[in-house]
């Protein structure tokens, strides 16, 4: 017994000395990064689904919760800076999707998601699957999926010019020189110049610590291939794909597998209370994996320690966070939610076009899943998938025969 509190007891000496003012930094920017901008889609999603705010709270909670502990897990474990958070992509994708079913049916489509990645973590399909679908198909399912948010800004900047354009004009500044707080700062300014237009109220703002609610989930085809296929596939390319491709640059081996496999088992649990997945976090991923987080790369792990306890506080405050949010006007939020998807429509824009023999099936894709085209009950992130690798086997079999 005694031997055992001395190990742990070095261990937490070891963290102490690892950890710096630089490394406590990058992890409270790199948790907060996400909170900054795309949590607002979450609350578009909960408005098309009608939840309450106790349930976006739990929502809310549940993915803070899940991300924290995959970040403690994976930092103590194998001593990488490993960061997690929610599938933002996905969270985009059920703004249009998730008031087609009842809420028993979107966790139940949250679950078999989850238990989709425990599948392709444990049998090491992962990278099999990946190689199969074109990246330049995922990416442009993801910027179809994602245009109507880049079209609501402009829609919102035309509402409401003098704030919009502050933070349009501040974001693409920012993104020219410090592009890792691009959003931060347009945020910070468009309150500023919200507070001197219309002024601002936090009268209804309160005080409450977050309450899980656990809804039981159930299974559906409609869930399955509505939600959990579509918001699985856009995680794997946009998050876990680039955050191990962003680690690799920072010469960090993720195994891979595992990453994925923890993912889906908290995903599956965490799904009851309203979470629709958490997995490895991507852009933001930089900020604790780079040289700016501290000189030394085996001392990085130590951002996201303090990222999980971050996450923890987040959760732990998510129904104070749910009142503030929504004591701001509908159009603020959507210029947030559209200046914070403005860099991932590019990066898929451009990678769905890259490849000249397949552009013709991503254009399809993309067209299909902008459309909102929907048959048989099924969404356009479904039926863009379905036409475009459609497409695509038609042209490379024709090309073949001739």
């Amino acid at each position: 017994m005694s031997t055992q509190i001395a190990t742990r007891w070095a261990r937490l000496s070891d963290i102490k000395k690892d950890m710096s003012v630089s490394t406590v930094v990058a992890g409270i920017i790199a948790t907060s990064m996400g909170y900054a901008g795309p949590l607002v889609i979450l609350f578009q999603a909960a408005d098309a689904a009608n939840m309450s705010s106790e349930l976006l709270s739990s929502w809310i909670w549940g993915m803070s919760i899940a991300s924290g502990l995959l970040c403690l897990w994976f930092s103590l474990r194998y001593k990488l800076p490993l960061l997690f958070a929610w599938n933002a992509p996905g969270s985009a994708l059920l703004v249009t999707s998730i008031s087609s079913l009842p809420l028993a049916e979107i966790i139940g489509a949250y679950v078999m998601s989850g238990l989709i990645l425990v599948i392709l973590g444990v049998t090491g399909a992962f990278q099999r699957l990946v190689q199969y679908l074109p990246a330049s198909l995922a990416a442009a399912l993801l910027g179809g999926i994602l245009l109507q948010f880049g079209v609501g800004l402009f829609d919102e900047v035309g509402q409401a010019p003098l704030v919009g354009l502050a933070m349009l004009v501040t974001y693409l500044a920012m993104r020219a020189r410090v592009p890792q707080y691009a959003m931060m700062t347009a945020i910070a300014v468009g309150l500023v110049v919200l507070g001197w237009v219309d002024g601002l109220d936090f009268n209804a703002v309160s005080f409450d610590l977050a309450v899980p609610v656990v809804v039981m989930p159930e299974f559906s085809l409609a869930g399955l291939l509505n939600i959990a296929i579509p918001i699985t596939l856009v995680g794997l390319t946009g998050q876990f794909i680039t955050g191990l491709t962003v680690l690799k640059q920072c010469n960090y081996d993720a195994p891979a597998n595992s990453v994925v496999t923890a993912s889906g088992v908290l995903s599956s649990i965490f799904a009851l209370t309203a979470t629709h997945g958490v997995n490895l976090a991507a852009i933001t991923a930089a900020i604790c994996a780079g040289k700016d987080a501290h000189p030394d790369a085996d001392r990085r792990y130590t951002a996201t320690i303090v990222a999980a306890f971050t996450f923890f506080m987040f959760g732990l405050f998510s129904a104070t966070l749910v009142s503030v949010i929504r004591a701001f006007p509908a159009g603020f939020i959507a210029i947030i939610a559209g200046l914070a998807l403005l860099g991932i429509i590019e990066a898929s824009l451009s990678k769905a076009l890259s490849v000249d023999q397949e552009k013709e099936a991503a254009l399809i894709t993309f067209l299909v899943a902008a459309s909102g085209f929907s048959v048989f009950g099924l969404s356009s992130a479904f039926w863009a998938l379905i036409f475009g690798i459609s497409a695509l086997m038609i042209k490379r079999k024709l090309s073949k025969t001739t």
